[in-house]
């Protein structure tokens, strides 16, 4: 991608994300007070999150792969449902992913 190319994608972008923040900015409030707006918008950030631990956790560039990574993330959902402290649930994930990367090769 040339330099000119590289800062036309640039420039679009920051004014295509200006504009979204302008369309948010106005949206009537009486929209966005709605009892169903609020629920939506309460799980929308753990929503992305989930997509992006999954993302993380199951691919490698444009494949998908199951390694240690999965059994780390499937351990630390374990200890976090049985309400272990963090440093914990870092703990038994990375060791749970190594133990999977050390057995499987």
């Amino acid at each position: 991608m040339s330099g000119t190319a590289l800062w036309a994608a640039v420039l679009a972008g920051s004014i295509g994300c200006y504009l979204l923040k302008l369309a948010g900015l106005s949206v009537p409030a009486s929209w966005v007070e709605q009892p169903w707006v609020a629920r939506v918008v309460d799980f929308v950030p753990a929503a992305l999150l989930a997509a992006l631990v999954a993302v993380q956790t199951l691919s490698s560039g444009q494949q998908l792969v199951v390694d240690g990574r999965l059994a780390g993330v499937l351990v630390a959902a374990i200890a976090l449902a049985l309400r272990a402290p963090f440093i914990v649930v870092l703990v038994l994930a990375g060791v749970a992913g190594a133990l999977v990367h050390v057995l499987t090769g």
